[in-house]
């Protein structure tokens, strides 16, 4: 049944034959790669008023020369990550980048950085997405966080479905934002402009400016705006996942991302001066105020709040993309779980995204999906691994001096000093604001991927058959065996046992502890009908315990065995095929296996015995 309804809930498995058709073409992943940066524009200019804002009516001049600088930001970054797409191919982007050409700490700084910043992705992106739906229907705040975990849930089973599905399912969504955003910005540059039309502002702007214009005022305006720039860096993540040739696809989307950034966040900050959104706590967002303008809370005004709203849900899954390759790599280096390099029954790596889908989900709750309170965390992390990696590849350049290679070498030093200069900004101007919890968790992450690999290495080292001379290895080794069988009673299922005990070995010990002492005297009485020559070992529990007592009496056993005897413990299970038999059963069978496994000299066998209809009782025909 849990099979049957995994199929319909997550599709059919796929064969690894078919993992060529499970990349990206250049629509769908231009679609799925510019979900998260091109949706950073519904907040980015919101989170560089509500800094600017103070200054009053001058706040929206300011709001022109911070997004130039953002705009100047992203032409430099889009130039450089074309570079790291052309030499790193294979993917890992600025993880791969900084560990072969700077070193390992490096890597996994850029790579902790963009751990962070991928989480993060999914809980600011489903926590905006419901601001915008919450801004057209204000009776759903109340829900907002359950709101937004389910928001999650849902994009985790799509995801699972594997790459080519979900690409088909989110495409839409992103290409009804895109266009829609276009056509608010032409049309209402065309009511500015030509049509004459300047509505007055729906909320009030601060006559009088309560702060005065500062460096680290505009400084601190530029880190919040900085937030339109995250997800860039997500398609030299994924070169692997285009089609063939995917390099070429990667730049291709690469280029076409920036453009859209570029129009979409600048005519939108236009917008934002000439219809004078006010930014608001709680309160409509400012493309919600643009469009209200432009369209008076008509047909079209609900497209674009609809269109915003899923375009930030769709932003997720540029970290859905993201996050599980970068963990694959992370993993194939040996710095993370296995399980993370595992493909699923859809070909995605589904233990990526059920990881990230529970973390995002615990910051949502944890910051009541509060998209001010999760920013400040957002923009740091992914500017550290844009810095490592400018870095990096200034140093692959300098190594391969190919033709050119010092005009490369020039751009990305330049992104290196201008993202150095913006994480710095960032580090300092959102520090209070929880950029120090950001700080405070990448080397936390760093030292327990050091703790992964120190493991895995020292179980490979142990493992290894390097040293031993593979003719001399006998694999004839006799051995006296020793089977202890532990029941709880006598039926079906432990006679079984104790038969497959006897076939491997005359030396069986069958345990059984007891808390209730008429059971135990049953059990020894129905055990005199046997006729066997297996001993019973029965002791009475008087404190209710029976895992304890039990595993002491193996280890006595174990403890008194000889060199050339080995002890099996062959756990008897039966399996029942009705809907939650697993849930109601085997649980202390369970718990002797796991304990039983830890001890270097006993051997954990189960022996199921499927109950069928055939074992149908006299009470169940009645």
């Amino acid at each position: 049944m849990l099979e049957k309804f995994m199929n319909l809930l997550i599709g059919e498995p796929l064969a690894n034959e078919q993992g060529s058709s499970e990349k990206y073409n250049i629509p769908f992943g231009l679609a799925i790669m510019a979900s998260d940066a091109i949706s950073s524009v519904a907040y980015a200019a919101q989170e560089i008023l509500f800094v600017l804002i103070v200054l009053g009516a001058t706040a929206y001049q300011w709001l022109t020369w911070t997004s130039f600088m953002i705009i100047g930001l992203l032409i430099i970054l889009t130039i450089s990550y074309i570079q790291i797409i052309r030499a790193y191919p294979q993917g890992g982007g600025a993880y791969k980048v900084a560990t072969e050409n700077i070193g390992t700490k490096a890597g996994l700084s850029a790579g902790a950085g963009l751990i962070i910043s991928y989480i993060l992705t999914v809980a600011v992106s489903a926590s905006a997405g419901a601001d915008a739906i919450i801004s057209a229907f204000s009776g759903l705040s109340e829900y907002k966080v359950l709101f937004v975990v389910s928001i999650i849930i849902v994009l985790t089973i799509l995801n699972l479905r594997g790459i080519s599905e979900s690409s088909k399912i989110f495409a839409i969504p992103t290409y009804i934002f895109i266009f829609s955003m276009v056509f608010m910005i032409v049309y209402g540059l065309f009511k500015y402009f030509v049509l004459n039309i300047h509505p007055e502002p729906m909320y009030t702007i601060p006559s009088t400016a309560t702060e005065n214009l500062s460096l680290f005022l505009i400084l601190r305006a530029f880190s919040s705006g900085c937030s339109a720039l995250t997800g860039v860096e997500a398609v030299s993540n994924s070169v692997p996942n285009f089609k063939e040739p995917s390099q070429k696809s990667a730049k291709t989307v690469m280029i076409l991302l920036a453009g859209l950034i570029f129009f979409i966040f600048g005519g939108t900050s236009i917008l934002t001066i000439f219809y004078t959104a006010v930014p608001i706590t709680n309160g409509p967002t400012v493309v919600s105020q643009i469009a209200s303008a432009i369209f008076h809370n008509g047909f079209m005004y609900y497209v674009i709040q609809f269109s915003t709203a899923v375009i930030l849900l769709m932003a997720c899954n540029t970290a859905y993309t993201g996050f599980p390759m970068l963990m694959y790599i992370v993993g194939k280096d040996g710095f993370a779980p296995r399980q993370f390099t595992i493909r699923g029954k859809r070909l995605s790596f589904s233990f990526g995204i059920g990881a990230l889908s529970f973390i995002a989900c615990l910051l949502v709750i944890i910051f009541k999906a509060d998209t001010h309170r999760l920013i400040p965390l957002y923009a740091i992390g992914v500017f550290i691994s844009f810095t490592l990696g400018q870095f990096g590849m200034v140093n692959h350049w300098r190594k391969e001096k190919s033709e050119g290679w010092k005009k490369r070498a020039c751009i990305n030093g330049l992104g290196a000093l201008v993202t150095l200069l913006t994480t710095i900004i960032i580090l300092v101007e959102k520090f209070s604001e929880g950029a120090f919890i950001v700080a405070i968790l990448i080397p936390i992450i760093i030292l327990v991927q050091l703790k992964i690999k120190a493991h895995y290495d020292r179980v490979a080292c142990r493992l290894s058959i390097s040293q031993l001379n593979l003719k001399k290895v006998d694999l004839k080794v006799k051995y006296t065996h020793i089977i202890i069988v532990p029941i709880a009673s006598l039926n079906k299922a432990t006679i079984g046992a104790l038969q497959y005990a006897q076939s491997i070995s005359d030396n069986v010990i069958a345990i059984n502890i007891s808390t209730d002492k008429e059971a135990m005297e049953r059990l020894k009485q129905r055990w005199s009908e046997l006729d066997t020559d297996i001993l019973l070992v029965s002791k009475y529990s008087p404190f209710r315990a029976v895992v304890t007592p039990l595993l002491k009496n193996i280890e006595q056993i174990v403890d008194a065995a000889a060199e050339n005897e080995r002890i099996t413990v062959i756990v008897p299970e039966f399996v029942t095929h009705e809907r939650f038999g697993e849930v109601l059963h085997n649980h202390t069978s369970f718990f002797i296996r796991e304990t039983l496994l830890r001890n270097k000299n006993i051997a954990v066998s189960t022996f199921p015995y499927h109950l069928s209809d055939e074992d149908v009782c006299e009470r169940e025909i009645n």
